[in-house]
């Protein structure tokens, strides 16, 4: 029963593999191109998921399942806090001139920044 599952699994992954290939070959606008290669990176993930990691399959309590839950909150918050930080330094640095980004930086050497 496993080595059908990890048949299943591996031919799936080949698969959505070739499809993301095969529609990044063949020239389609950038915006309906990522929203293909992010729905095809999802299915990838949950079929990792299911065929390679046995999520799910474990008795309760589903330790696995609470482990990967709690992950993937912390990598939401530091990703989102991340691109937070960093548009709100570029707006900051983007309302000042060229002296004023000069001077900070030369502040910010002093301090041993």
């Amino acid at each position: 029963m496993t080595i059908v599952k990890y048949v299943i699994g591996f031919v799936l992954s080949l698969v959505l593999t070739m499809t993301a290939y095969w529609v990044t070959v063949n020239g389609i606008d950038k915006t309906t191109l990522y929203l293909i290669l992010a729905v095809l990176a999802l299915v990838q993930m949950v079929v990792q998921l299911i065929f390679f990691l046995h999520l799910g399959e474990e008795a309760r309590p589903r330790y696995k399942l609470a482990t990967f839950l709690l992950m993937s909150f912390m990598l939401a918050i530091i990703v989102v806090g991340s691109i937070w930080i960093m548009d709100n330094m570029n707006y900051n640095m983007a309302n000042m001139s060229p002296n004023e980004k000069n001077d900070y930086m030369l502040m910010q050497h002093d301090k041993g920044f």
